[in-house]
């Protein structure tokens, strides 16, 4: 990796921070994934009576194909061109379903196709459908091929009409279902509707069983392809598109590679995120292109005390030469983060009109160590919102400057966000370029910023961290009052921090816990006041020195 300068800072335990830093920040030996090996004995489905006619359902066909192909000891399942309708189809050991260019493996639209199952959704133990394609518990397993995998996700889910254009919305309300009262929701089913404005959910519980979900059945939309307590597995070169909820969902899954697919999802797609790897280890997605209705590439290890109980992070993870384009985000890590994430390395990734760059994301209550990521070399365009993201309020309110903030002790439920590495980043449009917001309780710590260019209507937020520093980093703001804002945030190391020439405030330091912000190597005087101090936040919290 190419090195710049070495950098100093105001005080030895600045320099001794970086130095750190910089030590773990290695990339020579990442980690690595075992990937099948397969017979070359081929089964086609058409010998077990599938039609490539659309109309066909061809659920127990394919099925027979994948049992019997498995039991002789594994090999390839030949999906032929044409379109092929089915139903649920499960995977078996030592299989490689292929599909061949031009082929359609096509999900029907019944959803009496698809029986209640216990399932896993966002981190807890749940009712769903059957997913289109699932695994539990095998080894050597593979889906290949130039092929289109469809889960006819449409269907499933509910949609506002806010987020379809006029026609988009008139074929929907043609295609069948209801609509609600004041004419602003789309539903499939009354079932559907009856679980979403009931606040229903299917968490099994309190002695519930399967057959307690069927009233709203049709709401507890299936991932498209789960796989679940799987080792050795390879996704390659197939096209996963329409899903009805989550994509792709390995889970509790070892050697994991999912390399060169493309994962489509409408843009208003419920729920509907490329892939989320969750309690998984040793995994490499390279060469990949998603384009969904929610967060790209998610890192994820189970919800509050089931993730904890389940104690599985993801981990050893190799995440390379990918694109994403719309999502809510590009790479992810949570919010279901309760088992843990560690050594995860993301690098030559591009990110195109996402939501979000870079996004970690976590709660109180969660718990969870997200711990030794490292990100290099992402290019990003026409961010929506922030490109480098740290939050540990989602889905919460947080306090306003100034107010006294909530901090309860600290428990197994108390997430943690430390020792990040993100070097080489280039963002060409955002409204922000960095927010880092932690719990006072618990910091957001050790994050090691370097090499940014980021081009932004807003620079830099930080507040309830530790342990910060950016080094080399240029904000090219049009909105920059203050270049830097420092809330509750001791040990703000900024070195060589280049803003352009019209800014009112070059940092703000807010609270009477922000300490210890030490500027270098940064011209002041472009900036028409270096430093404002609000909200009890004292003389010595910052310090700068000019060059």
């Amino acid at each position: 990796m190419n090195r710049k300068k070495p950098f100093l800072f105001l005080c030895a335990s600045a320099f001794m921070f970086i130095q750190n830093a910089t030590a773990q920040y290695s990339w020579d030996r990442l980690p690595t994934a075992e990937v099948p090996v397969f017979k070359k004995d081929t089964v086609r489905i058409t010998s077990y009576g599938a039609k490539a006619d659309g109309i066909t359902l061809n659920t127990k066909a394919i099925n027979d194909a994948i049992t019997a192909c498995s039991s002789k000891g594994g090999g390839v399942v030949l999906i032929p061109a044409g379109l092929w309708l089915t139903g649920p189809v499960v995977m078996k050991s030592k299989v490689n379903l292929h599909l061949q260019a031009s082929a359609i493996l096509q999900f029907t639209s019944d959803f009496n196709a698809y029986p209640l199952v216990e399932g896993n959704w966002e981190g807890k133990n749940q009712a769903r459908n059957q997913s289109p394609i699932s695994g539990d518990n095998l080894e050597s397993i593979a889906i290949t091929g130039k092929g289109i995998i469809d889960g006819n996700g449409d269907v499933w889910c509910m949609v506002g009409k806010d987020r379809l254009t006029d026609n988009q919305w008139k074929k929907k309300v043609a295609s069948g279902g209801l609509v609600s009262a004041d004419g602003k929701l789309w539903y499939p089913s009354e079932k559907t509707k009856k679980a979403h404005e009931e606040k229903l959910s299917g968490v099994i519980e309190n002695g519930k069983t399967l057959k307690d979900f069927e009233a709203i059945k049709d709401y507890l939309r299936p991932n498209l392809l789960v796989l679940s307590n799987c080792k050795k597995v390879l996704l390659d070169g197939v096209i996963f598109q329409n899903s009805p909820a989550w994509c792709l969902h390995p889970l509790l899954c070892e050697d994991l590679t999912i390399r060169n697919v493309t994962v489509k999802n409408p843009e208003y797609a419920q729920n509907g995120d490329g892939v989320d790897i969750e309690s998984c280890r040793n995994v490499l997605i390279e060469g990949s292109t998603f384009d969904v209705g929610d967060d790209g590439i998610c890192i994820k290890s189970g919800r509050d005390e089931e993730g904890r109980k389940r104690g599985k992070p993801t981990e050893n993870v190799v995440i390379r030469n990918n694109i994403v384009y719309k999502a809510h985000g590009g790479f992810v890590i949570g919010s279901e983060m309760s088992g843990g994430a560690k050594n995860i390395f993301v690098y030559d990734c591009a990110f195109m009109g996402t939501d979000k760059g870079l996004r970690f994301k976590t709660a109180r209550g969660r718990g969870g160590i997200v711990e030794n990521i490292y990100c290099r070399n992402i290019q990003m365009e026409n961010i929506v919102q922030e490109a480098i993201y740290f939050d540990m309020y989602y889905f919460t309110k947080p306090p306003k400057p100034g107010e006294k903030a909530e901090a309860p002790p600290v428990s197994e439920a108390t997430p943690q966000f430390r020792n990040f590495y993100i070097d080489n980043i280039v963002c060409l449009g955002a409204d922000k370029a960095v927010f880092i917001r932690g719990l006072p309780e618990m910091k957001v710590k050790n994050i090691h910023l370097s090499n940014l260019t980021l081009q932004a209507d807003k620079p830099i937020e930080i507040i309830e961290a530790e342990n910060i520093s950016l080094q080399q980093v240029k904000v090219i703001a049009v909105k920059t009052t203050p270049v830097v804002y420092v809330e509750n945030s001791r040990k703000i190391y900024i070195d060589e921090l280049d803003y352009g020439a019209k800014a009112d405030v070059l940092v703000t330091a807010s609270g009477s816990n922000t300490g210890e912000v030490q500027i270098s190597n940064t011209d002041s005087k472009k900036a028409a006041t270096a430093t404002s101090l609000v909200n009890g936040a004292v003389n010595t919290a910052v310090e700068i020195k000019n060059r």
